[in-house]
């Protein structure tokens, strides 16, 4: 599905090569005092200046250094939509570097960025859920999520924002919630993620499939898990897109840890397209396969359904893999178990 396009154009009197950067980092003391300027015009052109400067690593560490996410903060709650979009915007590119990730971090940005989840410009939210996702991706980051409260908000923003927003979404609470899921939980996250499951978009659908392996890492993301959201799991066992395949067999094999879990997946007919995912040679959900497949062993019915097929695993020897050998070891010592 066609994505809706979040335009980036700036107003006809914001002209970019005016902007003074030809001297580099020395402009950025100068750029820094802009920021602060009382005129409108000066305030954007000198964000357009140091958004250029800040793709050089270097330039960013010197922004840091000399205070400018101070005014950077400062300007993410102006009135003028402009002076948001670039604001925003540098602050995306500044977490795409390490240094500036954990200035974000240490400066206090992510709480203040949470001010602009009801932005009215399109380009404004893109850029910062952008700089959650990127933030995100260091534990530290992920930490500052989780206690500036953020996690139910960006739960309800699944239910309505744009399809590429979500997106973005998806990829911060992925990396949030394998360190903490309660808060999700109590906004209800996974009736949420289950609605995405089946989302046309695939990249929507794996991703949410993504969101709830981690939450199924977590005893009582496992309880809600076996409730809900399993039959829909073993239904994209069968989808289209291998990432989505692999992201639905880990979530599947970890929800399996359970043995509500085990009964809820077993009547869901999960053994056949498991087995053909454990038989598949290269493929990104063998590993998962096979673990949920010993789950799955452990009840009678299981076992004896599996006793059929120890070809399968025979051949799942034969990978490369020492992760995979391993667990097909198991799998078979389980399969052939004897009361």
């Amino acid at each position: 599905m066609a994505h809706a396009r979040i335009s980036a154009n700036l107003p006809p009197n914001i002209d970019p090569t005016k902007a003074p950067i030809a001297f580099g980092r020395r402009a950025l003391p100068k750029l820094n005092e802009e920021l602060q300027s009382p005129e409108l015009l000066t305030q954007q052109r000198a964000l357009m200046a140091l958004c250029d400067l800040v793709h050089d690593p270097q330039n960013v560490y010197q922004a840091l250094e000399l205070g400018v996410l101070d005014n950077l903060k400062t300007l993410l709650v102006h009135q003028d939509s402009t002076v948001r979009q670039k604001t925003t915007e540098i602050l995306h590119i500044m977490t795409t570097h390490n240094v500036g990730r954990h200035g974000l971090i240490q400066n206090g940005v992510i709480s203040v960025l949470a001010e602009l989840l009801d932005d009215p410009e399109d380009i404004c939210r893109e850029n910062t859920h952008l700089v959650f996702e990127y933030t995100s991706k260091v534990t530290e980051g992920a930490v500052g999520i989780l206690h500036a409260g953020l996690i139910p908000l960006l739960v309800s923003k699944l239910k309505n924002e744009l399809e590429e927003i979500q997106e973005l979404i998806l990829g911060t609470l992925s990396n949030c919630l394998r360190l903490e899921a309660s808060e999700a939980l109590a906004a209800d996250a996974v009736t949420v993620l289950k609605e995405k499951l089946t989302h046309s978009s695939v990249a929507t659908r794996s991703k949410a499939a993504w969101v709830l392996l981690e939450i199924s890492t977590h005893p009582e993301g496992k309880n809600e898990m076996c409730e809900e959201v399993i039959p829909v799991l073993v239904s994209l066992l069968e989808d289209a897109d291998p990432e989505v395949q692999a992201s639905a067999t880990g979530a599947l094999m970890f929800a399996t840890i359970k043995p509500q879990g085990r009964f809820s997946a077993l009547g869901a007919g999960a053994i056949p397209p498991l087995l053909k995912l454990a038989a598949e040679e290269g493929s990104k959900a063998r590993l998962s396969a096979i673990k949920a497949l010993t789950m799955l062993a452990e009840l009678p019915k299981g076992r004896k359904t599996l006793l059929n097929h120890l070809d399968t695993f025979q051949q799942c020897l034969k990978d490369p893999s020492k992760a995979v050998k391993r667990a097909t070891k198991t799998a078979i010592s389980v399969i052939q178990w004897k009361p």
